[in-house]
């Protein structure tokens, strides 16, 4: 009696080689052989393992097809279908854009299916010793360094298009998983809490329309540029206390949202000062009509204020911190803040380990002492 298809399948050496190979067969009983492309036998055995899977489940040739789809042929499909507006926003496609450029210049004949982890690091190596090149009137002038940040913003834009030939079948696994970012980024991913005192400082030193966006972000977690800044006033409904959003990054974000009483205020304020405009932040600069950037106001007034720069996104983290300090299970400032996956809450504890710290620093080491010891005392 043959032996059972899921179970045939094995490796060998071609004499002359360190490569090993594979062999199995398909679906319909054919033998395939295949090189795996490492000596790593370890390695081997992953990717047969891959192959015999894929077999089972009915995806083998779409896995096969990602191993002649080349890396340039894939960006040119995720940028077009999975980058471009309505999917994602157009500085989103901007971004990735410019991280593909330079991505396409060292992986563009790479086949998917051949790039790995180690190519991935070499990369950024190289690209972490590369400087800034600006364009003159004089030519191109030699700046400084690139910032780790820039050069792992470009390892992000690699794992989600990655990502997106993992779900299509094209990978199995996306080898941006093994790949350790070679340097520190200080601050990337910890979101600032702003703390109430703070966000009085700051809303002193900014203009009027500012001090709007702070409140509406800080009391209803707007997305500040998806949500926020192209709103119009007829989302808006102040009698029942709630703002439509018709359009967002995620489908949970397309919802009716609740509105506090100083939220409320901050939107009529906002809908006096846009006048005639159909739009709550409205702009002559640009053709849709409504302000695109918040960037330069808002570093401006934090220096005004005496405030150490954060991102303005950190509004909306802010909003979450302070529901789930409030009490609010997780579960439910999650879908306040209408995300579809509950991990993103992780992104949070960066600002509750910091107010666990605020807290510390009010502990009372003479509790229970007596006299006049009881009041918050300083270690010696």
């Amino acid at each position: 009696m043959a032996r059972p298809i899921k179970h045939d399948g094995g490796l060998y050496k071609r004499e002359g080689s360190a490569i090993w190979w594979m062999q199995y067969r398909d679906k319909t009983g054919v033998r395939q052989r295949e090189s795996t492309g490492t000596e790593a036998w370890d390695e081997a055995q992953r990717s047969l393992r891959e192959r015999l899977q894929a077999r089972d489940n009915n995806t083998l040739p779409a896995l096969r097809r990602g191993s002649d789809l080349g890396f340039g042929e894939w960006s040119d499909f995720y940028l077009e279908n999975f980058s471009r507006p309505p999917f994602r926003a157009p500085k989103t496609h901007e971004v990735n854009g410019r991280a593909l450029k330079h991505l396409r210049a060292v992986f563009e004949t790479t086949k998917l299916a051949e790039l790995t982890a180690d190519d991935i690091e070499e990369y950024l190596r190289r690209r972490l010793k590369q400087r800034v090149v600006v364009k003159t009137g004089e030519g191109f002038v030699e700046k400084g360094t690139l910032k780790a940040t820039t050069v792992h913003q470009e390892l992000r834009v690699l794992r989600r298009m990655l990502n997106v030939a993992v779900r299509k079948k094209f990978l199995f696994a996306n080898p941006c998983a093994g790949v350790e970012f070679p340097a520190r980024v200080d601050g990337l991913f910890r979101p600032h809490y702003m703390a109430w005192s703070e966000q009085q400082k700051i809303e002193i030193a900014a203009p009027e329309y500012l001090r709007n966006v702070i409140r509406i972000i800080t009391e209803a977690g707007l997305r500040i540029y998806k949500e926020l800044a192209p709103m119009k006033k007829e989302q808006v409904d102040l009698e029942n206390r709630t703002v439509w959003i018709p359009d967002s990054k995620t489908p949970n974000g397309v919802a009716e949202v609740p509105l506090s009483e100083i939220a409320v205020e901050a939107f009529e304020s906002q809908i006096a000062i846009a006048g005639p405009s159909p739009y709550l932040f409205p702009s002559e600069e640009n053709p849709n009509g409504y302000q695109l950037t918040f960037k330069t106001v808002w570093r401006a007034t934090l220096r005004r204020a005496g405030v150490r720069y954060f991102r303005i996104y950190d509004l909306r983290s802010t909003y979450a911190t302070r529901l789930s300090a409030g009490g609010v299970a997780d579960e439910w400032v999650t879908q306040l803040l209408r995300q579809g996956d509950a991990k993103v809450f992780k992104k949070y504890s960066q600002m509750k380990l910091q107010m666990k710290r605020e807290a510390l620093e009010k502990l009372n080491r003479h509790a229970n002492e007596g006299g006049k010891g009881s009041g918050t005392v300083k270690a010696n």
